[in-house]
């Protein structure tokens, strides 16, 4: 059985997107609260697309990437495949089956140019995973194997997007076929690490953690020393990105260790897998050690019991009641 994290109270990712078709969607992002952002909705998946060139409406303004395009209405019948474009070659990493991916894009509807969505105008990317009931399958096929850098666009039949029962919410109906412009800014998998500068870490009284970011988890080495009665919370690698505010969702790696000796007891480098939540889902001294942090960055968090589990650790945890607790968390994105 596949370990979920500790930390948090729900499934990872649960809060940021929750399926289309759903009728609460209060834990859903606020980016996307009032949007028909491309999440899958609760069906069986179909057979894999064929994939053709076309055809696909012309982009007439904002061709340039990460600029938000005007795409003309679509001539004559689109195609019933998922015809797919590079509009713009980038020059970065391949994306694959189950990364996450941080993209721009804009969504309208073929037969009347009706633009559906846009984080364009939110101005915040999409984070979100290429897995099967994450996100609409038409965004799936479309974007695997595209390197970041690069601006896709693609047309997704119903088949490969809200089904017959379309998404009413956007206005989108079952026999509707939907045109996609994204640009791909990044991807992250389960090999990915906080690509910051190196921060000295001077104070002999916390521990020291590894700076290596190559994917495989850092070493933490925990002084033998008193835990601090404090959180502390203290860059290893500062990143240039965003900071991460109170009411964010983020996107990390991360490993667990008990001060008193040094045991791991959670880890998303183990389960080979990212984690994704909100900051008002997690144990305080997360939400705390992280509220200001730069996207980008790898964090030394040191929880006292009173920010973490206290007398109540999780049940088949390895953590003892009133235990300190100490993480290094590298923060990839915000959500």
């Amino acid at each position: 059985m596949r370990r979920r994290s500790l930390l948090i109270a729900v499934p990872a990712g649960l809060v940021t997107l929750a399926a289309c078709g759903d009728d609460d969607d209060s834990g859903s992002s606020s980016n996307a609260s009032d949007s028909a952002s491309p999440e899958a909705s609760a069906t069986s998946a179909p057979p894999p697309p064929k994939i053709v060139d076309g055809p696909l409406p012309a982009i007439t303004a904002g061709t340039k990437f990460d600029e938000k395009p005007t795409v003309a209405k679509g001539s004559g019948e689109p195609s019933k495949d998922l015809a797919v474009k590079t509009v713009v070659a980038g020059g970065g990493r391949a994306v694959a089956e189950n990364d996450y991916v941080s993209a721009n894009y804009l969504g309208q509807v073929w037969q009347s140019a009706k633009v559906f969505d846009n984080s364009y105008d939110r101005k915040t990317p999409l984070v979100i995973q290429l897995a099967q009931g994450s996100i609409i399958d038409g965004w799936r096929y479309a974007l695997a194997g595209k390197k970041t850098g690069s601006r896709v666009q693609f047309s997704v039949p119903p088949t490969w997007g809200y089904g017959e029962q379309g998404n009413e919410q956007a206005g989108i109906k079952g026999s509707d076929t939907l045109v996609f412009v994204v640009d791909v800014q990044d991807t992250f998998n389960a090999t990915s690490s906080a690509k910051g500068k190196e921060v000295p870490q001077d104070d002999a009284a916390l521990p020291k953690v590894g700076t290596n970011t190559d994917g495989k988890a850092p070493s933490i080495e925990v002084p033998k020393a008193d835990a601090p009665k404090k959180l502390a919370a203290e860059y290893v690698l500062e990143g240039d990105g965003a900071e991460v505010g109170a009411q964010d969702s983020v996107l990390v790696q991360y490993k667990g260790v008990l001060w008193d000796g040094g045991k791991e007891f959670d880890s998303t480098y183990g389960r080979k897998e990212l984690t994704s939540f909100s900051l008002q889902q997690v144990v305080k001294g997360w939400a705390q050690g992280l509220t200001g942090k730069k996207v980008g960055s790898r964090v030394l968090i040191v929880i006292p019991p009173d920010l973490g589990y206290g007398d109540s650790p999780p049940e088949g945890s390895g953590i003892e009641k009133d235990s300190t607790l100490v993480f290094s968390v590298d923060i990839l994105a915000k959500m």
